[in-house]
């Protein structure tokens, strides 16, 4: 009772991206139990594997095909995805497992069909005989015919879904999913939220360029500390001219921009060359003209 309740169950088709991914698994399993296996050789002598490399991934192949496809109906890859083979063979739409003859012409396709081709390169790549010869062009001919009609399948797959392999059709068998595959849902605050940032941040890298930070931080600083009316005497502008205001030492053809700072001709220019909108870093005022410092400095204030 319980058997005929498991074979009942409904069918599910399988998306083509589960069954490609399905496949791309299998392939990254292999490699991976062929690299831990010759892994264990490293300390013998180079090349002690190479003669029986054939036979040895067949044998490996061999243990994977029983413990998955013989016994579970499903690859290792499939049943990471909640997939398995069903019999298109039978004339039911319900669930029917793999029949043996299925599942041994399954190793023979996939694991004696690899094995065959490494075994007949290493068995004719020296052999000059004319005989030897005819036996290979007539292998490179079966093998160049299989994978064309592989990649015909493989068309027919793309538009149609079933069978993703050549030999899954020979043999007539199916990917399924194993449970009903319920409806996710999907939550798009995260993403919604990633995007915002990306925007903000990218929008600041455009912007922050733009911006003259000098000037900025000297309105800000004017703001929090005020500055009281300066006086434009030339008394006060005699006390500051012993000093420039950028270079801090003795101004060297003085001039002002219209404030009560001097500055040396050479570094008022460059800094207003290099930015149109210098200020005095100072007091903030703008460059309203950039005029020789008209005053009299006494030689003994030189000596100070």
């Amino acid at each position: 009772m319980a058997s005929s309740i498991g074979n009942e169950k409904s069918v599910n088709p399988v998306l083509r991206i589960s069954q490609l991914d399905a496949l791309e698994l299998n392939k990254a399993l292999e490699q991976l139990v062929w690299s831990q296996f010759t892994s264990c050789f490293h300390g013998f002598k180079p090349g002690v594997l190479a003669q029986f490399e054939p036979e040895v991934k067949a044998f490996l192949w061999l243990i994977l095909w029983r413990f998955t496809v013989y016994s579970k109906n499903a690859t290792v890859g499939q049943a990471i995805l909640n997939i398995q083979y069903k019999n298109n063979l039978s004339q039911t739409e319900k669930y029917q497992p793999l029949s043996k003859h299925q599942k041994l012409w399954y190793l023979i396709f996939t694991v004696g069909g690899r094995w065959l081709e490494e075994r007949c390169y290493d068995l004719f790549s020296n052999r000059q005989l004319h005989s030897f010869c005819k036996i290979k062009r007539f292998i490179n001919f079966g093998a160049g015919l299989l994978k064309l009609c592989g990649l015909l399948n493989f068309l027919i797959f793309l538009q149609k879904g079933t069978f993703a392999t050549l030999t899954e059709r020979i043999l007539g068998i199916r990917s399924v999913f194993c449970k009903p595959q319920s409806v996710r849902q999907v939550g798009f605050e995260y993403v919604n939220r990633e995007l915002l940032w990306h925007g903000f941040a990218e929008f600041l890298i455009y912007l922050l360029p733009l911006i003259n930070v000098q000037k900025l931080k000297l309105k800000i600083s004017s703001w929090c500390l005020p500055i009281a009316g300066l006086p434009n005497s030339e008394n006060t502008l005699a006390a500051h001219c012993k000093e420039c205001s950028l270079c801090e030492e003795w101004p060297t053809m003085p001039h002002t921009i219209g404030c009560s700072h001097v500055f040396c001709y050479y570094c008022i220019k460059s800094n207003y060359l290099f930015d149109m909108y210098f200020t005095c870093p100072k007091c903030g005022s703008e460059v309203l003209s950039l005029q020789p410092l008209k005053y009299k400095i006494e030689m003994t204030d030189l000596h100070v």
